[in-house]
């Protein structure tokens, strides 16, 4: 067995953000020597890596050199050079997720046709060229489009960007014309997530299920609360459509599964992310194992860690206030920190603008009614703003 703690081992990391940030806490844990690529000069994970070199994580050439001087190497973000990691993997080093499922997932659509390939249950979509192809098709023969619809471009869209209700067609002369999927949209109880970890070898956990409540107006999680609000047969199916989802695509490492449960309590999958994910960040505090770690434990084919709670826990994103662009300033944390059972991450980003993630805060408590009260308490209190 390779000797990955305190020696020679070189662990890479494509990009620097709050995710690598937290999945280095872990390295640091157990010595891991740790390389990390990323655009920005002052990302969040430069200040707990060993190496940091700064770079488009979109260039060929440099994903390979940089991919050369590690022996595994992992993303915090799907916005990489896949043909770079294929070159890689061929050369001998060991990419987790792998390059193959990282194709089937980087582009929403395929994403969906891969779905329909494996009889997974997800809503009814077709795909477009470009938005001005979807209006085009409206009121043929072929067209089987009904308003509203969800509106979502195939590639490079996060945090709720690229994610659009269509509710008229001249909706539609406002969205960019790139490649997209027109999706049906689902009328649904809750939104629901479960992260499901397989390691090398092929050992696979599931966490519990966890519910989302969405911003109305960014389109990004606010809270996630474990465990979800329902029913057990409910979360059992959930967590077997996860399973099926992960077997499917055979990945290694963290696959977040991310689903709908309709008015008639189906399940239906909606998208899902090849790393560590913000409907997990409550782990840090809540679980026995939290994500990250377990992130590292499959792609380095070490026994997968327990994956049940210890406590409730909600968790509240932070994000930057509307009207706000600037150096950032956290107002009013001095008096959550006061709170018993909450635990604020900041994510170590120099600048706010408006609905940018900045942070997280974590509230554990035996009762999930009395955090989910907390963690209300904590949204209207604490602020991100410019100073």
């Amino acid at each position: 067995m390779t000797n990955y703690f305190s020696s020679q081992f070189k662990l890479g990391i494509l990009g620097g953000g709050q995710l690598g940030k937290m999945m280095l806490y872990d390295t640091r844990k157990y010595d891991i020597q740790t390389y990390v690529l990323d655009p920005s000069d002052d990302a969040p994970s430069k200040i707990a890596c060993d190496y940091f070199e700064q770079g488009s994580l979109m260039d060929y050439d440099t994903v390979v050199a940089f991919g050369k001087k590690v022996d595994v190497l992992t993303f915090e973000i799907e916005s990489v050079n896949i043909e770079a990691l294929e070159a890689l993997e061929k050369e001998g080093v060991k990419v987790f997720p792998q390059p193959s499922v990282l194709r089937n997932i980087q582009d929403k659509g395929i994403q969906k046709d891969f779905y329909a390939q494996h009889n997974i249950p997800t809503a009814g979509y077709t795909k477009y060229a470009f938005a001005k192809a979807v209006k085009e098709n409206l009121g043929t023969a072929s067209s089987d489009i009904e308003f509203p619809f969800i509106w979502k471009s195939c590639t490079g869209g996060y945090d709720g960007k690229g994610v659009s209700v269509v509710r008229n067609a001249e909706d539609l002369d406002h969205l960019p014309q790139v490649p997209c999927i027109a999706e049906k949209m689902i009328p649904f109880k809750n939104e629901l997530a479960v992260i499901v970890a397989r390691s090398v070898s092929g050992e696979v956990k599931t966490y519990p299920v966890v519910e989302m409540e969405f911003h109305p107006e960014a389109n990004q999680v606010e809270y996630v609360i474990c465990p979800a609000r329902i029913d057990e047969n409910v979360a059992n199916k959930a967590r077997a459509i996860a399973e099926q989802v992960s077997n499917a695509f055979g990945h290694v490492g963290l696959l977040a599964v991310e689903m709908f449960q309709t008015e008639d309590n189906e399940i239906l999958v909606n998208e899902v992310a090849p790393r560590p994910h913000n409907s997990g960040h409550y782990s840090i505090e809540g679980s026995f194992t939290n994500q990250f770690e377990q992130h590292l434990r499959a792609i380095l084919d070490l026994p997968l860690g327990n994956t049940d709670s210890k406590v409730a826990s909600v968790m509240v994103n932070l994000v930057g206030d509307e009207g706000h662009t600037g150096a950032v300033k956290y107002k009013n944390i001095e008096q959550i920190m006061a709170m018993d059972g909450v635990t604020p991450h900041i994510y170590g980003k120099k600048e706010t603008r408006p609905f940018r993630k900045m942070g997280h805060v974590t509230i554990v408590d035996h009762n999930l009614a009395k955090a989910r009260q907390v963690a209300q308490e904590v949204k209207e209190n604490i602020r991100v703003i410019a100073q």
